[in-house]
């Protein structure tokens, strides 16, 4: 009985685990250090790069499980989200939202008391805008959600910056621009070859609202606004040659992709569209990090 009750409670943590989506957060984490390193020439101290990092992890986890809280419904009607603890009914309500104000309540404790008020002040807003802006306004409402809502998706690297240096400044908005024109096609693509989970849900994505080949368009164009975007840090001379390079392979795959998806549609290949744009992310903030602390000869 006690082994039963003991497999039971570890099933149900790792239940409410997941409901954080500790993959997107993972992704949201490291454009968030990415962001501190970028922000000072040295390296940036051990003692506000842990407690910023939890704090922003722990707000970012809470705000993904207020999402899976309102959208049970929904989920429960989405093959691809069927399996959450709180569309399958084994997560309550109050559980639920205990567990998420507990953590996102401890997050922004570490944001207030070791890394400083503006820190603490945008990731609030950027709770606010995923949890409830983008979950309860947009999403059920709009085909443009997501270009609406990308927004909060995109503030990570801010975040990291102002933990740091206590301001904004250019380049934490270009990295903003970046992540907000990166996340259209990224969502897009995923949106494609799920559009019948999604028009099942009655979400009104845009595949769902303007089929196939408008939405393949739409990738497109993002991915050749993106490749210009992705220009800025060079541009303001915040950047160099190994950033450079890499942003332009990364962009040549990228359009290469959504073009072809556009010419000849087929769900294996905007999976892998979607695919590639994570990984599209990751390379180019890495290289942006490798550029800054090992800067090769002006361009």
């Amino acid at each position: 009985m006690t082994t039963l009750s003991h497999h039971f409670a570890r099933s149900h943590v790792r239940a409410l685990w997941q409901l954080a989506k500790p993959r997107v957060v993972a992704l949201i984490v490291f454009c968030a250090v990415i962001g501190m390193f970028l922000a000072t020439p040295e390296l940036p101290s051990a003692n506000l790069v842990i407690p910023a990092t939890l704090g922003i992890a722990l707000v970012a986890g809470a705000a993904a499980m207020v999402n899976c809280l309102v959208e049970r419904t929904v989920d429960a009607r989405m093959r691809r989200t069927a399996w959450r603890a709180t569309a399958r009914g084994e997560a309550g309500v109050l559980e639920t939202l205990l567990v998420a104000l507990t953590a996102g309540g401890f997050g922004m404790a570490l944001l207030v008391a070791f890394v400083n008020a503006l820190t603490a002040w945008l990731t609030l807003a950027t709770f606010v805008g995923y949890a409830i802006v983008y979950t309860l306004l947009l999403k059920p409402n709009t085909p443009q959600n997501i270009v609406i809502g990308g927004a909060s998706g995109a503030m990570p690297p801010v975040l990291g910056w102002a933990a740091v240096t206590g301001d904004i400044s250019a380049l934490p908005l270009v990295l903003f621009l970046i992540i907000y024109t990166w996340t259209p096609p990224h969502f897009w693509a995923l949106a494609l070859y799920r559009r019948d989970d999604y028009a099942r849900a009655g979400l009104p994505m845009l595949p769902v609202t303007h089929g196939i080949r408008f939405t393949t368009l739409s990738i497109l164009l993002y991915a050749c606004l993106l490749a210009g975007v992705t220009l800025l840090p060079v541009a303001l001379r915040e950047a160099g040659l190994l950033y450079l390079v890499a942003v332009v392979m990364l962009n040549a795959r990228f359009i290469w992709l959504a073009a072809h998806l556009h010419r000849q549609y087929a769900d294996a290949l905007s999976r892998r569209t979607f695919t590639w744009s994570i990984w599209y992310l990751t390379w180019l903030f890495a290289a942006l990090l490798i550029d800054h602390y090992w800067w090769i000869a002006p361009y």
